[in-house]
């Protein structure tokens, strides 16, 4: 094969793509997404290469708030630009922004914000985290936005989002939850499980309804008791349902998040950064919607201790998915699974995700040494170079 001069190519000591482990490899790029991938050594000359390095899918992170300064909260174009920007050069090259609970008209704002992003594609689409949820599992919810599901609601929010809306997270056990489910499936939207008290039952309800993720499982929902399994025991036996994990050492013990692994593997399992303006800033006050959040040492608080999102990266992530798979053959390729393959395929994101031809050319160069982000390219354009 011969490149043309339209076409970039770049090579690396360990290319990661489906159905094979890590080795030397290669890929070709053409009008921004990726022509032809191959391993071993290139059949012709590439443009880059990498040898100490790792090509990996751009991190895929289904549950953010905000980030570098920026937030998705507050219907501000420019605000969320600039958190967009600052995860994209951290890795995460497809994002869903999440919104918190909130009125119906703040709603209404905050999605016509964001929707001329998601169609200029830098976002991948918007979460609507509530405002269906649970009064006593609200978390860094106002409580006074936390409402029962509404039809009529749930159309002018469809309707506001003329298909930009890719997830929603309720609480099932509330009074029309699980009509909700339905109706939401029916637009397209994949329903996620979260901030709930629901029972087994009603959990197991809510998955055969069409519910298929648990919003950042274990956090804001009740443990695990052996009379009353509750939601976790639901959502983690049931092959349909894909695990948000916050594995940033704040939310999950990592015990937990190993024996998560073991239970459900990475082709079930999403870790996300849930994270908020405050990633990657200094400590201080800062906003997640309505709510004020301190941050010291890293740790994102309401006034009551309560915490409020996390701010962790997605090059943080990765080193915790490192972690969470050192005992497997190849850590990389289940660690690169849980940032990018798994949960691109929970939101059938079909065009990231993975490095197959046809795919948008989102990928990072991953320094095997320093374990950390070396290069970000995004639909075939370097935002960061090597």
């Amino acid at each position: 094969m011969t490149i043309s001069p339209a076409e970039n190519a770049i090579g690396a000591g360990s290319l990661l793509s489906p159905g094979q482990s890590s080795g030397p490899g290669w890929l070709a790029i053409q009008n921004g997404r990726i022509a032809e991938v191959g391993h071993g050594e290139a059949p012709h000359q590439v443009d880059q290469f990498f040898p100490s390095h790792s090509i990996l899918p751009g991190f895929v992170d289904i549950h953010v708030h905000g980030a570098g300064g920026g937030s998705f909260t507050t219907a501000d174009p420019a605000d969320s630009r600039r958190a967009a920007n600052f995860l994209r050069n951290q890795g995460t090259t497809s994002m869903i922004a999440s919104l918190v609970s909130a009125p119906h008209a703040d709603l209404l704002r905050q999605i016509e914000s964001l929707k001329d992003l998601v169609d200029e594609g830098l976002l991948a689409g918007i979460h609507l985290e509530g405002p269906w949820l649970a009064a006593s599992r609200g978390g860094a919810h106002a409580l006074s936005a936390l409402r029962d599901p509404d039809p009529s609601e749930i159309d002018e929010l469809l309707a506001a989002a003329d298909g930009a809306l890719q997830m929603v997270t309720l609480a099932p056990e509330r009074p029309g939850a699980i009509a909700a489910i339905s109706q939401l499936v029916d637009a397209g939207v994949t329903v996620a499980i979260g901030h709930t008290a629901a029972s087994y039952g009603q959990t197991r309800a809510a998955i055969n309804a069409g519910a298929t993720v648990a919003t950042h499982l274990f956090n804001a929902m009740p443990p695990i008791h052996h009379r009353e399994p509750g939601p976790v025991v639901a959502l983690l036996e049931d092959p349909r349902v894909t695990l948000e994990l916050i594995a940033d050492g704040h939310h999950l013990h990592p015990a937990i998040v190993a024996e998560v692994m073991r239970s459900a593997g990475p082709d079930r399992v999403a870790f996300v950064s849930d994270a908020m303006a405050a990633a990657s800033m200094p400590d201080g006050q800062y906003s997640l919607g309505a709510l004020e959040v301190s941050v010291s040492d890293g740790r994102a608080k309401l006034a009551d201790g309560t915490i409020a999102g996390s701010t962790t990266t997605g090059a943080e992530l990765m080193r915790s998915a490192v972690r969470a798979n050192a005992s497997a053959a190849y850590p990389l390729v289940c660690a690169s699974a849980l940032m990018s393959s798994t949960p691109a395929k929970a939101l059938g994101l079909g065009e990231v995700g993975e490095l197959t031809p046809g795919q948008w050319a989102d990928l990072v160069v991953w320094d095997n040494n320093a374990q950390q982000v070396a290069g970000v390219m995004s639909r075939g354009e370097w935002v960061v170079r090597p």
